[in-house]
């Protein structure tokens, strides 16, 4: 006999963890199922080891190139991948633990295994342990996640990976070529290029980062650059190959064919919905036409009772995103108030150095839709805080409605700016303008206090520029 549930979460990532959280918390009998990573992709192989990779990566760049600059100097110094390695899957399986931890404090019933549909609201797990469960619930949420997206008519292999081989791996290559230069692909080039491996981007678009703000890819570009990370634009890959012993890529720019190789090449060009393993169709849920699950503004498919979340849905692919949907998606089916997401204005930060965060209208985009834009910047180089860690690349930019002072966008560009996006985020969201944020008080002498200069800017009144 099945066992019953009011609710069961299908996937244990960062949208499907939190969902079942809330669930239990409103009183709803809940169910989790994952097969091999509590906390998804984001927390075991994506967003959390990144980060301790690319801090490690961080102290390596400051050791061995601008050592002299803060008065040190080494006598053989060497930089151990495999320790940075080691210690990014310690923080990584830490963080899982504590996502089962949450899950048995919550009294959520936690099924290890595979699960598939063989109904809309019906499941049976194949258990990591051997066996099967059957179960069965009055609402299901699907957490599934997505795949990493191929160039059409490629392959992986030994020479040819994604970011999941090379996360994985505790040693770092002499050469790669990583296609795309989106969040994953620079975020990895600062990363092996730290570590002394020669790096070669090739992207299709005319810029790296190219969701990100225009000015923003060409100082990103800019410092890449000078790193010695060669970056190839508005080139079209043609072929991806491999021998015994390198990649072969092959690329169209400006009419020629050019050609590279190198001892991996690894593709970092988006994300692909999950191929039905999982018995999807058996529910009889709606995609659109790429692919990804249909979901209203409640995460609701046009299922009754089921709903969907985090990158199965395709909407906004980022780990934070699918947390808020899964929020919404339990308080909907409790029958509480909930509030529907901005997609536009949803915060995006990539964690390459300098650091990207963003949200809302990039300048371009804000023109693009008939706003009067007003743009207000101002540069690292005039942040005292900035000024003492080294650290003045880059620059903060605020897009506004000229006349009522609506703030459309912010695109940042330096130090830590992931840390300072929610300011500027709240203040969006409550119809807050820049006058308001210059009269907030800040700290001094913080990173944050640039907040309140570039809003001195916004205003026409700067005071430290």
């Amino acid at each position: 006999m099945a066992k019953t549930y009011d609710v069961i979460v299908l996937g244990a990532g960062p949208g499907g963890y939190v969902a079942a959280i809330r669930a239990a918390q409103l009183g709803l009998k809940t169910a989790i199922v994952e097969k091999q990573w509590w906390g998804g992709v984001c927390l075991a192989v994506g967003c959390i080891p990144s980060k301790a990779l690319l801090h490690n990566a961080h102290l390596t760049h400051l050791m061995t190139h601008r050592a002299a600059e803060f008065g040190f100097a080494f006598d053989g110094l060497t930089a151990d991948y495999a320790v940075a390695f080691k210690r990014s899957r310690e923080v990584a399986e830490g963080r899982m633990k504590g996502v089962n931890f949450l899950m048995r404090k919550n009294k959520i019933d936690q099924y290890h295994g595979w699960g598939t549909f063989d109904g809309p609201k019906a499941l049976t797990v194949a258990l990591n342990d051997g066996g099967e469960e059957r179960i069965e619930a009055k609402h299901v949420i699907i957490a599934t996640g997505a795949v990493a997206r191929l160039l059409p008519g490629t392959k992986t292999g030994p020479r040819v990976i994604t970011y999941l081989e090379q996360i994985l791996s505790d040693r770092v290559p002499k050469d790669i070529i990583i296609i795309g230069a989106g969040a994953i692909g620079v975020e990895f080039a600062y990363v092996l290029n730290a570590y002394g491996t020669k790096v070669t981007m090739v992207e299709y678009l005319p810029s790296i980062v190219p969701l990100e703000d225009e000015e923003v890819s060409k100082e990103l570009d800019r410092q890449y650059r000078r790193l010695g990370i060669q970056v190839i634009t508005s080139a079209r890959v043609v072929s991806v190959e491999e021998t015994e012993n390198e990649a072969i890529v092959v690329y169209e720019k400006d009419g020629k064919e050019e050609r590279l190789t190198a001892e991996y090449a690894m593709q970092a060009v988006g994300w692909a919905p999950r191929e039905d393993t999982y018995g999807l169709a058996s529910t009889g849920v709606a995609l659109n036409s790429r692919g990804w699950i249909e979901v209203d503004s409640r995460m609701a498919t046009n299922v009754p009772g089921v709903y969907a979340i985090g990158d199965a849905t395709g909407i906004v692919q980022l780990a934070h995103v699918a947390s808020a949907q899964g929020i919404i998606a339990a308080e909907a089916i409790a029958g509480r108030p909930t509030k529907a997401l901005d997609y536009i204005m949803m915060p995006r930060c990539t964690y390459c150095q300098p650091q990207i965060a963003s949200f809302g209208y990039t300048e371009k985009q804000a023109r693009e839709q008939g706003f009067d834009v007003k743009v207000a910047k101002f540069p690292w180089v005039a942040n005292g805080k900035a000024s003492g860690l080294g650290e003045t690349a880059g620059f903060l930019k605020l897009v506004t409605e000229a006349k009522y002072g609506e703030i459309l966008g912010a695109h940042l560009i330096g130090p830590e700016v992931t840390e300072l996006l929610p300011e500027l985020t709240l203040a969006q969201q409550f119809e807050m303008t820049a006058a308001e944020i210059g009269h907030n008080v800040h700290a001094h002498p913080t990173l944050s206090e640039a907040l309140m200069d570039l809003a001195h800017v916004a205003e026409g009144m700067p005071i430290n520029l």
